[in-house]
């Protein structure tokens, strides 16, 4: 059975692996720098005038990703996340979804929960091999290389309006 990619109300993302390439830069005084694409960023902003929320699960606190956020406009923003299932079930009641509705993606392990609790799941080309089996769309771009994009396109494929964009 395929999955239906146009009941998608919430797309729930981790950050490192999947909207960065993973690595983490730091100095003497802690992290220093993360490496978001514009492609990710814009097709977030996409998801948003579709009336998709956008949220971010992830298990590092880091106000380089608070900033990103809100440069981006997500508003859903969850850092030092041990079990993500739990905040993801959360914001399902929050916004009484269902989870055919709820799309996840994730580059590791500690994804493995909330891909179990979406009614779809994502991952990028490069993903740990134990997500494997829990993962319904294996992007082709690796981490750091727009695999939320991918995602974001799959979603809202036939869905754009050019009127609604072009304000973007």
């Amino acid at each position: 059975m395929t999955k239906d990619l146009t009941k998608i109300r919430l797309f729930a993302m981790d950050v490192d692996g999947t909207l960065t390439d993973g690595k983490i830069y730091m100095g003497e005084t802690g992290e220093m720098m993360k490496s978001f694409d514009v492609k990710d960023g814009l097709g977030i902003k996409l998801l948003i005038s579709q009336g998709i929320i956008p949220a971010i699960i992830t298990g590092r606190r880091s106000q380089i990703v608070e900033n990103r956020c809100r440069e981006i406009g997500i508003k859903e923003l969850h850092q030092g996340v041990k079990e993500k299932n739990i905040v993801l079930c959360e914001l399902m009641e929050k916004y009484q979804l269902q989870q055919s509705e709820v799309a996840y993606i994730g580059d590791d392990i500690n994804d493995i929960s909330a891909m179990k609790e979406a009614g779809i799941s994502f991952a990028p080309a490069d993903c740990a091999h134990q997500l494997l089996p829990f993962i319904d769309i294996r992007l082709t771009r690796k981490a750091g290389d727009c695999p939320v994009r991918e995602a974001i396109d799959l979603i809202l494929d036939g869905r754009y309006d050019a009127e609604a964009f072009s304000a973007l």
